[in-house]
């Protein structure tokens, strides 16, 4: 699918002077660009929901874990004493 887009004259001058520093074109600068934006925008708009979810979840149930539970979850990853996946609580 082909798509124009206009973008001014500076940053066009930009986009082609990266592109001849990576020796790469024009085209796959711009496209990396969008990809790696589209991506990062889906990754947070993905942990949003997850939060939003978490969220009502835990206004339904008011099952949670406290901060020091999961930090002391979190500190025993990757020891001899790694602890298992705390259990949520009212």
């Amino acid at each position: 699918m082909a798509t124009s887009l206009k973008i001014d004259d500076t940053l066009k001058e930009r986009v082609q002077q990266l592109a001849s520093q990576r020796r790469r074109s024009s085209h796959w600068i711009m496209l990396e660009a969008i990809q790696q934006y589209v991506e990062r925008e889906e990754a947070r708009e993905s942990f949003k929901q997850e939060a939003l979810t978490s969220w009502e979840s835990y206004q339904e149930t008011g099952r949670h874990l406290t901060r020091k539970e999961v930090n002391t979850w979190l500190e025993s990853w990757g020891t001899d004493d790694a602890k298992p996946v705390p259990d949520c609580h009212k």
